[in-house]
């Protein structure tokens, strides 16, 4: 999977997790969390779903890899890679 497609993805968690979100503009450098409406349920939700939807473990230690779209991408990226 491309870090591209890792964003897409995690932008469909996000449209399913918070609907009336306007994704069209995220910019991929800024952390999620300043760009959008999302409190620390609506993360954990995305960290369910990518365990749900995907089999992606995403350890508590780990969350401030899934900040913004761009680190969403490099951290989840080897992890999709990995799968196989």
């Amino acid at each position: 999977m491309t870090k591209d497609a890792c964003k897409k993805l995690v932008i469909d968690i996000i449209s399913d997790i918070a609907p009336d979100e306007d994704l069209s503009n995220i910019k991929p450098e800024v952390r999620l969390r300043d760009q959008l409406q999302l409190d620390s349920m609506d993360f954990l939700d995305i960290v369910m779903e990518l365990r749900k939807r995907h089999g992606i473990e995403v350890p508590e230690a780990d969350y401030m890899q899934l900040a913004s779209l761009d680190s969403c991408a490099e951290y989840l990226t080897p992890k999709f890679q990995a799968k196989g």
